[in-house]
């Protein structure tokens, strides 16, 4: 199943003056048709879905109307109405923006998928994709794996990632220094002189960083994946320093591996040096932070499965051990527990206040857990939304939940992207963007959370949840409390390279709804607050302590 979710409140943002009054109409029939759905409801879900269908307002927008014809199609084929599945099917690929792909893939489809009208449907579409397909993503890049590609592979590798960058990547104004065409010029020799597929994918990277942003890089194949993996345990930085954090083997536990040791050094390299080395060049990132929390804690102990990595270790009284750790392989590892980790949290703390982790925007289900509590959080005298360790997903995930802490409309990010054109390029003409201002976001229920609310950050707070802080900060709904985040985030387009592996390249350029900046610099806290050594190693969380004091504060 794949059900189109629209994003809410940005439908029919065009419209004006009486058609407010559809656009509210529309939201709540698609949310009503959507829960329907979820409830295996679809006889009702479909009465909803051809009322809108129905109404002429939906025709003036393509996006919406192909929202509500496809799963409309979806509800048809569900309740077996096979010829009004294919029908409204036809309907939604009149719109030009259905793809074979999204209807091949979608398990709504499995009771007409052997009907020829469905067949002949997919292959007109395929028909209709094929030119594109041909031109951006031909079948010549996907080329099967070997531990060394032929030579041939690795310059045609490389010269596409530096070609599809110089036409698609949104920030090349931030890096008024980067001599683009000769920096891959320099490259060509590298990877000519790669030794393994390996080593050709790690100058990849490397080549890839220097467009230092956090939504463009190198993804290896899978092949090399599978080889690398990490000890069971994470790291922690702050305040210059390396901690273990969580540990999740017990035996590493009875081996006195814990939480609040401080890493000085990795294979024999102090840790500061090692990371600098091994790990920061192949990490593409924006902000100081993010690049301080890639290298430190997202990859500094990764590596390949069949070399364990040794550690020095060092406890708070100053007593220092010698480990060597293995690293596990990635189905050993997901056979650990997962610690702390929850896509969706919701505890209430000392004082009445309320405390919400979102952990993902990746799953729209997030929206109905947060709606599953919303009865309780609204019982409460102050909200805590924690996006410290949130690296993304949906936009729209993140919005929703935004718009159950107001009853008015809101706005989103603006965004821009290149807008190239050949004959203004031969006309000597400069480069010109296509930009969309912000769209209105809208309230979700007759009343909202009204208490007070504070907003929790980090490096680690990441693409769409950066999104969501940035209309809340712009909301002046309540305070940003703890780091600076990650200042990354946009529309990532991926490409195939040789051998399996992929990059993707960030495309759009973010801005607050009045254009305010926070990419490559990172949303700021209205509260500053960074956690420290002694409160990580006796299990305070500093930021937390902090948001509950403002809280309490505004009471």
């Amino acid at each position: 199943m794949k059900r189109r979710i629209c994003c809410v409140g940005v439908l029919f943002a065009f419209l004006c003056g009486g058609q407010e009054v559809f656009r509210s109409y529309y939201e709540r029939q698609n949310a009503e048709a959507n829960k329907l759905y979820t409830q295996k409801e679809y006889g009702k879900a479909i009465a909803v879905l051809e009322d809108l269908r129905h109404r002429p307002e939906l025709q003036q927008s393509e996006d919406e109307l192909l929202n509500v014809l496809y799963n409309l199609a979806c509800d048809y084929s569900l309740a077996g109405s096979k010829d009004k599945a294919m029908e409204t099917l036809r309907a939604a690929a009149a719109t030009e923006s259905l793809t074979s792909a999204s209807v091949e893939r979608d398990s709504d489809f499995d009771n007409i998928r052997q009907d020829p009208a469905f067949q002949q449907l997919v292959k007109e579409l395929e028909a209709k994709e094929r030119p594109y397909q041909l031109l951006w993503n031909s079948r010549v890049w996907k080329t099967p794996f070997s531990e060394d590609l032929p030579e041939k592979e690795k310059v045609a590798g490389l010269s596409r990632l530096w070609s599809e960058a110089k036409y698609n990547f949104a920030f090349f104004d931030r890096l008024a220094g980067l001599d683009w065409d000769a920096l891959y010029i320099s490259y060509l020799p590298k990877v000519q002189a790669t030794k393994s597929t390996l080593d050709y994918y790690k100058t990849l990277a490397e080549f890839c960083a220097q467009l230092r942003d956090g939504h463009t890089g190198v993804s290896y194949p899978r092949e090399i994946e599978s080889r690398f993996g990490w000890p069971a345990i994470t790291t922690r930085l702050l305040e210059g320093r390396v901690f273990i954090d969580d540990v999740s083997d017990p035996a590493l536990k009875e081996r006195g591996i814990t939480h609040g040791l401080e890493i000085l050094s990795v294979d024999g390299t102090t840790v500061w040096e090692y990371g600098q080395k091994n790990v920061a060049p192949t990490r593409g990132a924006s902000t100081k932070q993010d690049l301080e929390a890639k290298t430190y804690e997202n990859a500094l102990l990764g590596g390949l499965v069949e070399k364990p990595v040794a550690l020095t270790l060092q406890d708070a009284e100053g007593t220092i051990t010698q480990v060597s750790l293995r690293r596990l392989n990635p189905a050993e590892s997901d056979q650990l527990p997962h610690g702390r980790w929850k896509r969706f949290e919701y505890k209430m703390l000392p004082g009445n206040l309320a405390y919400v982790a979102l952990r993902s925007f990746g799953n729209d289900a997030l929206i109905g857990e947060f709606d599953a509590a919303f009865a309780n959080i609204c019982k409460s005298d102050g909200l805590i939304l924690d996006v410290r360790e949130n690296a993304g997903g949906s936009s729209n995930v993140g919005w929703a939940i935004l718009g159950y802490l107001t009853d008015k409309a809101f706005l989103s990010t603006q965004w821009r992207t290149s807008d190239y054109r050949p004959a203004y390029r031969a006309w000597g003409r400069t480069g010109k963007w296509y930009s969309e201002g912000p769209q209105d976001l809208w309230p979700r229920g007759p009343e909202p959370y009204r208490k007070p609310v504070v907003v929790l950050t980090s490096a680690h707070t990441y693409s769409a949840a950066e999104d969501f802080a940035v209309v809340f900060d712009a909301m002046k709904r309540g305070k940003i409390v703890g780091e600076p985040s990650g200042g990354s985030t946009g529309q990532p387009l991926v490409i195939a390279l040789p051998g399996g592996g992929s990059a993707r390249i960030c495309t759009k350029h973010d801005r607050y709804p009045d254009g305010k900046e926070f990419v490559g610099v990172g949303i700021q806290p209205d509260i500053v607050v960074r956690p420290t050594v002694a409160d990580f190693r006796a299990g305070r969380d500093t930021v937390l302590d902090a948001a509950i004091r403002e809280l309490e504060r505004s009471h």
